[in-house]
């Protein structure tokens, strides 16, 4: 017998994920070592010496992991200075955005979203039933500061989703706009996913994160990852810091065992080796000015300012979805195009390796 779905799920419109090597490469007739993954803002260079390390030497993947995860947030409590009663690990920062709207949304209830920006934000709204307002930012990616107001004082929305820096473009929110939005009355949800990249000052984040203020600022939650900058976007562990009013509900109605002894022993191990990872990001940073230098020069891009490990271009006098299929097709080169409003003629291109910016140029020459 079937049951009838909430309305709220048919009509919800599926995250459209990026795909692996494997399927990649089957799809453009390439192996995986002849095609470049630009699509994804994944870390080329891979995980840490001491997370391989620790992850070949795993002693009991046999057994559930510690479901409060007590050693990885210790680990995150020395990394960012955030109390240990205020953390929370999840199978990736994607985990803690459902289990955030799941807590905090009643059906019906409002969200505020400020697009161009993550797709999940809006997903998981509507999947826990609730109703997302869009406050569209503005043509430098810039939140609409006054707009934001006006959707608060009309709609009562319980959550504000902010990326701070802001995928797709990159950019980063200022300090007067975060105390604005934390001055009205709803909770702000900052997803600091790129912060590592942002800071210059060798910190990995520190000294641009708000991550330390969520126990004295009670409507404030900050969301981190190691996906990019650490290099484990296939082992699926991010992280948070919430209130002291929110913990006791997280803690009571999380999955169990929800962080998984591979992903714990690999984050565990990254955070011990800081000083290589930070190398890494430094290297990132250094080719992503770079790689900018090189795709302004190309007569039919417009490259934004970004302080992460990607770049969003504009493609004027073509069409970029056409661009990104013989990238892939001609190339082997992957990049990331959006078919949504305000991004339908845009591309993101991940920061890569050297080797992997000089034949992502070559190629766009080629295309001039």
């Amino acid at each position: 017998m079937a049951i009838p779905i909430p309305e709220h799920i048919q009509s919800l419109p599926p995250y459209t994920p990026i795909e692996p090597f494997e399927v990649l490469s089957e799809r453009v007739g390439r192996t995986p070592d002849q095609i470049i993954k630009l699509d994804a803002n994944e870390n080329p260079y891979g995980v840490s010496p001491r997370t391989r390390k620790a992850l070949s030497g795993m002693k009991f993947p046999h057994i559930y992991p510690d479901p409060e995860s007590r050693a990885l947030r210790r680990s995150l409590a020395a990394f960012t200075g955030a109390a240990f009663e205020n953390l929370m690990a999840g199978a990736g920062a994607d985990e803690l955005l459902d289990l955030i709207t799941r807590f905090l949304l009643l059906p019906g209830d409002r969200v505020v979203n400020c697009p161009p920006t993550f797709g999940m934000y809006p997903f998981d709204a509507t999947l826990n039933a609730g109703q997302v307002v869009n406050v569209p930012r503005r043509p430098d990616f810039s939140l609409d500061m006054e707009g934001v107001r006006k959707a608060v004082e009309q709609f009562q929305p319980r959550l504000i989703f902010v990326a701070s820096p802001n995928n797709p473009d990159g950019s980063l929110l200022p300090a007067e706009a975060l105390e604005t939005l934390l001055a009205m009355n709803l909770v702000v949800v900052l997803d600091e996913a790129y912060i590592e990249f942002a800071d210059e000052s060798g910190e990995m984040g520190r000294s641009l994160s708000r991550i330390t203020q969520t126990a004295a600022r009670q409507n404030l939650i900050v969301l981190r990852t190691f996906s990019k900058w650490a290099g484990l976007a296939g082992l699926r562990v991010g992280y948070g810091a919430f209130p002291d009013w929110l913990m006791p509900v997280l803690w009571k109605a999380k999955q169990p065992y929800n962080v998984n002894v591979a992903a714990s022993a690999a984050a565990v191990a990254a955070l011990e080796d800081v000083d290589y990872l930070s190398g890494v990001v430094s290297e990132l940073r250094r080719e992503r000015q770079r790689l900018q230098a090189g795709l302004d020069a190309i007569p039919y891009l417009r490259t934004y300012p970004t302080c992460s490990n990607f770049i969003l271009c504009r493609v004027s006098g073509r069409s970029a979805a056409r661009l990104k299929s013989d990238l892939a097709e001609k190339h082997g080169i992957f990049v990331r195009y959006f078919d949504k409003p305000g991004l339908d003629d845009h591309i993101r291109i991940s920061v890569g390796k050297p080797e992997h910016t000089k034949v992502l140029l070559e190629a766009l020459k080629c295309m001039s």
